[in-house]
């Protein structure tokens, strides 16, 4: 059942890769295909999950590694845990380029070590087969007859929902295709592929390990250090050393799972501020300090866990499950709804909502047997957090509209000064004079007020005037190559009245569009390449200013104009924030 779920989500989310071949994972799914409310929900137990990637991650490493010390030293496991994870934030604080290079060799030592010992216990008794599954059937005839069918169903169902921690990474590939080689689309299947091959092989054939070699549970080790130790036990000290490598590479391995969490938290975090549900500047990805605020936040919510949980895997797995099969389930919904809505211009639609249906059956079923059986264990923890940071996201977005609906007095500019008339000003403009570059977005009273604002502060100085916009491909609008057309005639609309309305006042005026994902990034590489073409230029952008502040509001709005003035002057380009008061 584990093997056929995974290969089931692979190829649902092989298909959802196609269908969104920019990234966003499952909350971009649910955000386009389920509404915001079910996007939101979405997206905060993806940050909730990559959390508890981490310390599930940490904690497995530290059970692998304690499980060949000496049983005193166990005492100290969650202590080294708790390193272990500041020595991955530290790592990822210096850079993930640092990060990822540093731990990609331990993952062909794994695979060395695993597939090695999946083929030697298989082979090595081969002719134990045939009593393993006899025995396996007697045990399940035997248990139903004393039980019953459905406290055995109900057993095996609970054993399976148990292997959640399996699905690492299925999520984080779809989430990350932004991040991987072009073409994205065919390299992204090809990884999920993969994936789910070395997953099903390893899972399935660690689990028929254990049967062929009857590893029992044993305090203080894991399941696969009883296996190990039962198949390699007759071989002397190079049997030990063997064990040991194996373990190692085990705990190696996890740590760079770990690196799911701080590589996508943050990409999420990216993904959900593009739509006001987190601080904007969480966007910024291209921005070192962004990035590293994010870091930081997934590190030490995921010490926090470990803390709690005082590094219990069984607990940890709990919480991380019912995070990741809640994310996969609303997926999986999103595109069999798809497929239902459009299955009249879709020919494949019966066999991709055939897909898609098993696999919501699948991850709905594991969510349901993990919240009713681990509930009390662990479960509602995650629960809990999960509703608080949707609660937050709802009240940070709520801060956003109420800062937006104050601005509107700003349009009371258009009405003193509308747009109508003929052009006094038309033609190129001089790039040789004195030029002031707006950073603008939609053609508002917000703009006119910088235009308005640069007369009071240099009268008659700038006589040309360039209006800079960006067109940030969001969950909004990134849906294809027919969206990105409409989102750039839209943009190009709103330049051409900045530019119509200047020359109307007596200005000369152009504009420039650029599209992106990151809007400081894009912004910063235009506005350099302009300066080159307008050498006495000037930038202009807004900042907010409140009459009362409160300790939240930096957080929220004072980045953006501070980031582009720091980069921007860095490259020796002028650029002045004027102030813009919100009551």
């Amino acid at each position: 059942m584990t093997a056929v779920t995974i290969f089931v989500i692979s190829i649902a989310y092989s298909n959802l890769i196609e269908h969104f071949p920019g990234g966003g994972g499952g909350y971009l799914v649910a955000t386009k295909l389920l509404g915001e409310k079910a996007g939101v929900v979405s997206g905060c137990a993806l940050v909730v999950d990559y959390v508890l990637t981490i310390s599930v991650s940490v904690a497995s490493a530290c059970d692998a590694l304690y499980s060949f010390l000496p049983p005193h030293w166990s005492g100290t496991k969650l202590l080294a845990a708790c390193a272990a994870l500041l020595f991955l934030l530290l790592l990822n604080l210096r850079g993930v380029k640092e990060s990822v290079t540093f731990l990609v060799p331990i993952f062909l030592a794994f695979v060395a070590l695993h597939v090695f010992m999946i083929l030697y216990t298989v082979g090595s008794h081969l002719t134990a087969l045939p009593g393993v599954f006899k025995d396996a059937g007697n045990d399940l005839s035997g248990s139903i007859s004393a039980l019953g069918f459905a406290p055995v169903a109900f057993i095996l169902m609970r054993a399976y929902s148990m292997g959640g921690g399996t699905y690492t990474g299925i999520e984080a590939v779809s989430n990350g295709v932004g991040m991987l080689r072009e073409p994205r689309v065919q390299t992204g299947k090809r990884t999920m592929l993969l994936m789910s091959t070395s997953l099903a092989f390893t899972a399935g054939g660690i689990l028929l390990g254990y049967l062929l070699v009857a590893a029992v549970p044993e305090t203080g080790k894991t399941m696969n250090a009883v296996l190990l130790e039962n198949l390699y036990g007759g071989w002397g000290s190079s049997g030990k050393v063997l064990v040991i490598l194996t373990l190692l590479s085990e705990a190696a391995l996890l740590l760079v799972a770990a690196q799911t969490g701080f590589l996508d938290g943050p990409r999420v975090l990216s993904n959900m501020a593009l739509d006001s549900w987190v601080p904007h500047s969480f966007s910024r990805l291209s921005d070192r300090l962004v990035t590293q605020n994010g870091v930081f936040l997934m590190g030490v919510a995921a010490l926090a866990t470990l803390i709690y949980t005082h590094g219990h895997i069984t607990t940890l797995v709990v919480m991380y499950s019912i995070n990741v099969f809640l994310t996969f389930s609303l997926t999986e919904l999103g595109m069999a709804r798809h497929w239902i809505v459009h299955r009249s211009t879709e020919p494949r639609w019966r066999s991709q909502l055939a897909i898609h249906g098993t696999g919501l059956v699948m991850c709905v079923s594991i969510l349901c047997v993990t919240l009713h059986e681990k509930f009390l264990e662990g479960g509602w923890v995650t629960a809990v957090i999960t509703t608080l940071t949707v609660a937050l996201c709802f009240r940070v977005r709520r801060h956003y509209r109420e800062v937006g609906e104050s601005l509107k007095g700003l349009e009371k500019i258009l009405e003193a000064a509308p747009l109508a008339g003929e052009e006094t000003r038309a033609g190129r403009i001089d790039p040789k004079a004195p030029t002031a570059v707006l950073t603008v977005s939609s053609f508002s009273g917000y703009g006119l007020h910088h235009i308005l604002a640069i007369q009071r502060l240099l009268p008659g100085y700038f006589k040309n005037f360039v209006f800079v916009s960006v067109g940030v491909l969001d969950s909004g609008n990134f849906k294809g190559s027919d969206a990105i057309g409409h989102l750039e005639t839209e943009k190009r609309a709103h330049l051409d009245k900045y530019v119509a309305w200047a020359r109307q006042h007596g200005f000369d005026a152009e504009s420039r569009l650029a599209l992106g994902t990151e809007t400081i990034e894009v912004l910063e590489k235009t506005l350099v390449e302009l300066s080159r073409e307008f050498p006495r230029m000037i930038v202009f952008t807004g900042k907010l200013i409140f009459k009362e502040e409160r300790w939240y509001q930096p957080i929220l709005h004072s980045e953006t104009a501070n980031s582009l003035q720091r980069r921007l002057q860095f490259n020796g380009v002028q650029v002045v924030v004027l102030p813009v008061r919100v009551y």
